[in-house]
């Protein structure tokens, strides 16, 4: 059996996005329960890590730190700690298998050949690339696959970044409107009622179902709407570009 995993602050604030500052302070309120000393080391684990990330996404959603506070003291008091850190797990777990990964210059040379030097500055301002020591960080490797895939064929690396901003936008636009369907239609009236303890895990499992239905939809409507985009277009371009000599032959 492995070893449960245990931080330092410093390793929980980097891990979480957050700072040693604000973990010592969500203590001082209540909302971290306190680490476990060895040798007058605090250790932290992966419950504070959860606890962590579920203070950061309340945040987001406009909850003060009171508000969070009382949350948390209601359902410990309530003995239901264990369902409010698998709700917290169920929102820090990643949407998609597409897990960042590393691309050196030769890598990026290899997939995008001939492109000008000054596209992967686009590229780094469009989160595309991160630069690192040794290479760069890809946080969404499969839109650099896609934009390879787009050059391979005749797109210029421009467009293809031209795209990706595009659809970076409407995928925005996308994601709010499901985030919204579950908050306006689940979690706010979870709220009205008190936020009571034993309903938790109903909303965990509400999450959880969101995440396939989310892309299900999205995949198939695009790919209702390529297939009428297409023919389309075939139609339209067939008529257009047929040249004139070729109709009467």
């Amino acid at each position: 059996m492995m070893a449960a995993a245990r931080f330092t602050i410093e390793e929980l604030a980097h891990r979480a996005g957050s700072s040693t500052r604000n973990i010592r302070n969500y203590q001082t309120r209540g909302l971290l329960p306190p680490p476990q000393v060895v040798n007058r080391v605090g250790w932290y684990d992966e419950d504070h890590l959860a606890r962590l990330r579920l203070i950061g996404r309340l945040q987001e959603q406009g909850y003060s730190l009171a508000a969070i506070a009382h949350l948390c003291r209601a359902w410990e008091e309530g003995q239901s700690l264990a369902d409010l850190l698998g709700f917290a797990r169920a929102l820090a777990e990643p949407w998609s298998e597409d897990a960042p990964e590393k691309l050196t210059l030769a890598d990026l040379a290899d997939l995008f050949a001939d492109a000008d030097p000054s596209l992967r500055q686009r590229a780094v301002e469009l989160g595309l690339l991160v630069p690192e020591e040794d290479g760069f960080r890809v946080p969404i490797p499969g839109a650099v696959r896609a934009g390879a895939e787009l050059v391979a064929v005749g797109v210029p690396v421009s467009a293809a970044l031209d795209e990706f901003e595009d659809l970076r936008g409407d995928a925005e636009r996308i994601a709010a409107r499901f985030v919204a369907l579950y908050f306006d239609h689940v979690w706010t009236p979870f709220v009205d009622e008190g936020m009571p303890p034993e309903r938790l895990p109903e909303m965990t499992e509400a999450l959880q179902r969101m995440r396939p239905l989310a892309t299900m939809a999205v995949v198939s409507v695009l790919a209702a709407e390529m297939e009428r985009a297409v023919a389309a277009a075939a139609a339209e371009h067939l008529v257009s570009d047929t040249p004139s000599g070729a109709e009467a032959s």
